[in-house]
Order: structure tokens, then sequence, then C-alpha cells
């Protein structure tokens, strides 16, 4: 799935090609991902590019005041392509669910398709005047990164912390993936109760938060579309590497599977030496 640091990076990526290139078409092949009818899509052609933005996992591409809200969900992704296909998109059941057709002068060949794999599909585009009409955007909690964030006062609840790290109402960008990472560089088990940890423990989780994240969009800036799932992949440290060497403490990494999700964890860095209970009935917020 993709998180903030990738999404951050997509944002930069279409800004850079989409901003001043006018809207030749918004061809779907999918009616299940457009989750709204007003604006319709046709609205938004001929109007030029002003923006690109992010708000959490969101994608905001705002066209003359209209705005193209997209969610990759957890198989989504962006294709770009500097020479689209003449011949447009026709609705049926393949990867490709939207084309955003662009002319940045010579024609409307820029521009890229939103794909989603497998067959669970939660890939959604929203047409709006104003990105608060999205209802996953209305709800988002503060950015991590953002100027001002204090994680200390977001911790007294009863939750897992795992799974308060990956609540886009408490906090906005973080997904499954880096909530691992997160969770390793601060030693601590994804089974700990958030209002419970010490003093010591939300010191090393908020360093691990702003670390972990700042790493990740420094390594994700500049790269195009295409390559950001391999650098994600391969600055993993235990997230999707269980079965491997910690290359903090050299135990292996183990994982906890769920009824849709999993998570990786080292038993020496955060739990003691002591794994984990398999709670596969469980579930963790998207």
């Amino acid at each position: 799935m993709p998180e903030m640091p990738e999404v951050d990076a997509l944002v930069g990526f279409l800004r850079e090609r989409c901003v001043g290139a006018v809207v030749a078409d918004i061809e779907l092949a999918s009616f299940a991902v457009l989750k709204t009818f007003d604006p319709p899509v046709s609205a938004y052609t001929g109007l030029a590019v002003t923006g690109v933005s992010r708000h959490g996992k969101f994608i905001d591409i705002e066209v003359d005041g209209l705005h193209l809200v997209i969610h990759l969900a957890k198989a989504g992704w962006i294709r770009w392509s500097d020479q689209l296909a003449d011949k447009r998109l026709k609705m049926g059941n393949g990867p490709i669910a939207m084309r955003l057709r662009l002319d940045a002068g010579d024609g409307p060949h820029l521009g890229f398709d939103l794909t989603e794999a497998g067959t669970r599909k939660g890939l959604a585009v929203y047409t709006v005047r104003d990105p608060q009409e999205v209802p996953g955007i209305a709800a988002l909690g503060p950015d991590p990164l953002a100027e001002g964030f204090e994680l200390r006062p977001l911790l007294a609840r009863k939750i897992q912390v795992k799974r308060l790290l990956r609540d886009q109402k408490i906090i906005a960008g973080i997904g499954n993936a880096y909530s691992d990472e997160i969770l390793h560089a601060a030693r601590l088990s994804p089974f700990a109760i958030a209002e419970q940890l010490d003093d010591d423990e939300v010191a090393r989780l908020e360093s691990a938060v702003h670390d972990v994240l700042t790493e990740a969009m420094a390594a994700s800036a500049g790269k195009p579309a295409s390559e950001l799932k391999d650098s994600k992949r391969a600055r993993m440290r235990v997230h999707g590497r269980a079965g491997e060497t910690c290359d903090v403490c050299g135990d292996t990494i183990a994982e906890v599977v769920f009824a849709d999700s999993s998570l990786q964890y080292c038993p020496t860095c955060q739990t003691g030496g002591k794994p984990l209970k398999n709670r596969s009935t469980s579930k963790f917020l998207k």
C-alpha cells in the first residue's frame, strides 16, 4: 500500500509533469472507482491543472478550482506515459480503472493510467470543488511531519500502538509498512497499549516517527513513479522480511498474520525475545 512517503513523491512527480497542462479527457474504465458525480468528469475537460498536493495518503489534483482526488488504497498505482495510446479506454475488468489525458500544447498525449491489481477493489476517485468534501480527508488526523505536530497527546487511548499509528483519524499518512518500521526503530511491541507507554517509550516512539518518515520522504523524493515501489521494499528493515535476519540484533524477524493483513517485528528488539501470539481474528484499521 502506498503510504505518505510514496504518495508525497508521486505528488512531486505529477506536479512537475501536470501543472500548466490542459485536461483533454478523463476516461473511465470502471464506474466503481468514481465515488462522486458532481461535478461530472466532463467538467474538467479544457481546464488547466493548477496544482498537485497531498492530504494524508490522498492525491489532490487541482484543475482550475475543481479537484480530482485519488486514494490508491491497497493495490492502486499511477502509471505515467509521455505518449498515451490514441484509443479511448473501454469499460471492463482489466487493471486500468481511469485515464487522465493531458495536453501540454502539442496534443493530448501526456497523462497517466490509474491501475489496481488484484480482485479486492479499494481504489477511489472523487470529483469535488473542495477536498474537504471527501469524507476521508475531512476526518484526517494531523500530519506527523507537519510543524507543531505532537504525538504524546494522541497516545491517551486504550488501543494497541500499531493500530493507533495506522488510524488515519488519529495520525494521517502512516500505513502497515511504516508502522512496522517505526515500532522496530522505537523498540516497541506492536501490541503495546498506547496509554500505558512510559516516558522513555513515548520519547523513543516520537523520535522513531519523525526519523523513519523523514528518511523515507528523502529517499523517495525525486524518484519516478515506476521506481517507488521497489525503492520502498528495499528500505524496509522488518516489514515484509519475515524469516530474515534483523540487521540490528541478528535475531530472526517474526510475523503475525491476520484475516486481511500481517505485521512483522523483531522479537529481540521489540518483545523481550518472546514471540507474539498469532491473533488471526484481529483486524487493524486501514
